[in-house]
């Protein structure tokens, strides 16, 4: 009688510790779970998935410090593809040319208006010319704010007869604004100031 409480009772013991044992093991198991899951959610928040010619692209979200270096770099870039690329179509030149303004202060809008009254663009028109730009390089220092910046192009003046080469040399500064549909990188261009503009060859058309 005695022994067969005793078995019993160890018996009981046993179950009960490994019922323990297993209410321990899906405790650990389900924080894990929960931890994994909200570790996932978190680093699905970093990425972007863009929309790019039907497919989805997927990128990733970043601190604007990690990328002021890229991006006031492609900002300067971006600028200078709508300022000095030139067609002759009055639409065409006014589209870029108003792109290119949002993206900088009155110190571009200047030399615009100054291009303008000269008749710079007229001429551009008149003549059937031609402009593009190609980007070489661009410096930015981001050890000071506002960021100076220099870039390093080269300009072919496309005309009926003759193609021009030239090289060309700017300066500014970036600060920092509001982001927009119009100033997607948030920095505006200041000071902007043509250091180099000349002629390197020529070369007739065929």
């Amino acid at each position: 009688m005695f022994t067969k409480m005793k078995n019993i009772d160890t018996a009981f013991r046993y179950v009960r510790g490994f019922t323990m044992l297993v209410i321990a093991g899906c405790i650990i198991i389900s924080c894990y779970a929960v931890y994994k899951g909200f570790q996932t959610v978190s680093h699905m928040q970093d990425k972007v998935y863009i929309l790019a010619n039907g497919k989805a692209v997927e990128a990733y979200a970043s601190e604007r410090k990690d990328n002021i270096a890229v991006e006031a770099r492609d900002h300067v870039k971006t600028f200078h593809k709508f300022f000095f690329t030139l067609d002759p179509d009055d639409k065409v030149i006014k589209t870029n040319i108003t792109k290119a303004l949002y993206l900088a202060d009155d110190s571009a809008k200047r030399i615009y208006d100054d291009l303008k009254e000269n008749n710079f663009y007229s001429g551009i028109i008149s003549g059937n010319i031609s402009q593009t730009i190609q980007i070489d390089s661009v410096s930015i220092d981001i050890r000071e704010y506002p960021y100076r910046f220099r870039c390093y192009a080269g300009q072919n003046i496309i005309r009926t007869t003759s193609i021009l080469k030239r090289s060309l040399l700017t300066e500014g500064a970036l600060r920092n604004v509001s982001r927009s549909d119009n100033n997607p990188h948030g920095f505006l261009i200041e000071r902007f100031n043509t250091i180099e503009n000349k002629d390197i060859s020529a070369e007739t058309r065929k």
